[in-house]
């Protein structure tokens, strides 16, 4: 086997092979050389080659979100580091691992006017959670920052950066290695909860008769079954759930928007809740977010081994542990407390429901139809990736079963790299794999098709309704020119030609019973990636959903 000559980059390679560092996600380029050579002349490594460096952040970030371990990123000077920042920044707000390794040019020739040079040191700086920045040759000081990078992206979930100056010649090889890096260990940390907050919190539990869990972006199973049901089980706990939690029971619910979008002040008063507990990353719904910060709860503890938001502006008490080593602390000092509290609501869901179903039987095709039908008929066990803006809103109005993993951009809600973030997810995870996306997100990151690794079971539903829908919902919506041209982008583009030059088969859907017969088609051919468009009224999507949250009410 051969190995770079240069030894920094030799250290750089060792480093992450003894750190367990070993999908590499590659774009092509020059100064990039010793470590493309290194990692693609090693077996042990897993490398991947994705020319655009945004949508290989993406794939590369999909990749760690199922691998649940850093994926590395490796790109040449200049402009393709920049291409990292938006999912660099996703990255660090979903609490994903990434460690990305960025040829250089020596410092001596930044700024003097010499080829594909920007100041990349610290460029990442205000979303990077380490930075390494190297110096040339090998050092032990820079066998500390390459191990420390690692470490950190994997102890603390999120994206590191490693700065790596080379100076040509970039190509030479040699048979052995001439450098024995120094390599450090990290031990994982568990975390108990301090007596005296066991004793306060259980104090607080115990006297109060209406809790509300909302928990939101959560990995699937990741809350123990026990502490589900015993959640569940108590009528004083009301427990809010997103498609992205990936938490199920029959008594959760999972509609939030359908339950308090037609809310008076009155039924605000009964939900507002005494205790506030989240779980889990971003909320999506904006309603249950606007609500929360209003009718403020007296206690609000958030449940996070890493990190807390004051989302919902009440300061929220940070327990620093994960949801299972919280209540599994908690939960043999606590008892049932009478309440009608769960009781409440629940009669209030079941009414929304029972409206919820009549006037789906009633609308014509339009968004929400296409999700109706679709929705229901995802393979079991299969993995579902959404694209952000209404695709992801008008999931959160319907069951998923829950056998379905559910995944979505939240940490930033960009629309930028949905497909390649599913694309590497699919990589990552060899799961079926469905994404659902609309119409600009799809063609913004339409480069993610541009892969070789994509897998024969992938299928891309892509509800094209003309324009960004989502801005037809909003406040300030006007049938304007300024409006189709600079909120909703008007257009008339389709995926049919850029579906064949990637290989994909191809479909379209207009209508309910071509939606089904699309449907039927997407997920019996497992040979070739497959895209169905489904072609939506652009002028009648808002209305129909407009005119629900005034039918449900």
């Amino acid at each position: 086997m051969n190995y770079p000559k240069i030894p920094l980059a030799q250290s750089i390679i060792q480093i992450c092979l003894a750190k367990g560092l070993t999908h590499i996600v590659i774009s092509p380029g020059s100064r990039n050389a010793p470590l493309t050579l290194g990692f693609v002349s090693n077996p042990e490594f897993q490398c991947y080659s994705i020319a655009d460096e945004r949508c290989a952040a993406f794939f590369a970030m999909g990749m760690a979100q199922q691998i649940n371990k850093p994926v590395a990123l490796v790109c040449t000077s200049g402009s393709a580091l920049l291409n990292y920042y938006p999912a660099f920044a996703e990255a660090f707000y979903s609490q994903i691992p990434l460690v990305v390794i960025s040829a250089d040019r020596p410092s001596n020739k930044i700024d003097i006017g010499d080829g594909q040079t920007i100041r990349q040191v610290n460029v990442f700086q205000n979303h990077s959670l380490y930075n390494a920045n190297l110096t040339e040759g090998a050092s032990t000081e820079n066998d500390f920052k390459v191990n420390e990078a690692i470490t950190t992206a994997y102890t603390k979930k999120g994206p590191t950066h490693i700065n790596a100056p080379f100076e040509e010649p970039l190509y030479q090889m040699v048979p052995k290695l001439t450098v024995d890096p120094t390599i450090s260990a990290f031990a994982k940390v568990y975390k108990n909860i301090s007596i005296e907050d066991i004793i306060a919190s259980t104090n607080i539990w115990n006297s109060t008769k209406k809790k509300l869990v909302l928990i939101g972006v959560n990995a699937p199973q990741e809350i123990d079954p026990e502490i589900i049901e015993w959640l569940a089980n108590d009528p004083s706990v009301v427990v809010m759930t997103e498609s992205t939690s990936n938490v199920y029971h029959p008594s959760f619910i999972n509609h939030i928007d359908t339950l308090i979008t037609p809310f008076k002040e009155k039924e605000f008063l009964v939900l507002q809740p005494e205790i506030l507990i989240t779980l889990g990353g971003m909320i999506v719904s904006k309603r249950i977010k606007a609500l929360l910060r209003i009718y403020q709860s007296e206690h609000h503890w958030h449940i996070d081994s890493l990190r807390a938001y004051n989302t919902f502006g009440s300061l929220p008490h940070h327990f620093e542990a994960n949801p299972n080593e919280f209540f599994h602390q908690i939960l043999p000092f606590t008892k049932v407390v009478k309440s009608d509290y769960e009781q409440k609501i629940k009669t209030i869901i079941k009414l929304r429901e029972k409206k919820h179903q009549e006037y789906l039987n009633k609308i014509p095709f339009s968004d929400l139809k296409a999700f109706e039908l679709i929705l229901p008929r995802l393979p079991k066990d299969s993995m579902l990736q959404l694209g952000n803006s209404s695709t992801v809103r008008y999931a959160q109005l319907f069951d998923i079963d829950s056998s379905i993993s559910v995944y979505c951009n939240r940490g930033t809600s960009g629309i930028d790299g949905s497909t390649s973030t599913a694309i590497g997810a699919a990589v990552g995870s060899h799961s079926p794999t469905t994404l659902i996306t609309g119409d600009v997100s799809f063609f913004y990151d339409s480069n993610a098709l541009w892969n070789q690794y994509i897998p024969k079971n992938f299928k891309i539903i892509l509800i094209n309704n003309g324009g960004g829908g989502i801005f037809r919902i909003l406040p300030g919506h006007q049938e304007t020119k300024v409006f189709t041209t600079f909120f909703e982008t008007s257009h008339c583009l389709t995926a049919e030609h850029l579906a064949k030059m990637f290989g994909f088969t191809y479909q379209v859907a207009s209508t309910e019973e071509s939606l089904k017969e699309g449907l039927a088609a997407l997920y019996s051919e497992n040979q070739h990636p497959f895209l169905l468009e489904v072609f939506t009224p652009t002028l009648e999507n808002d209305k129909v959903l407009l005119q629900y949250f005034k039918a449900i009410a």
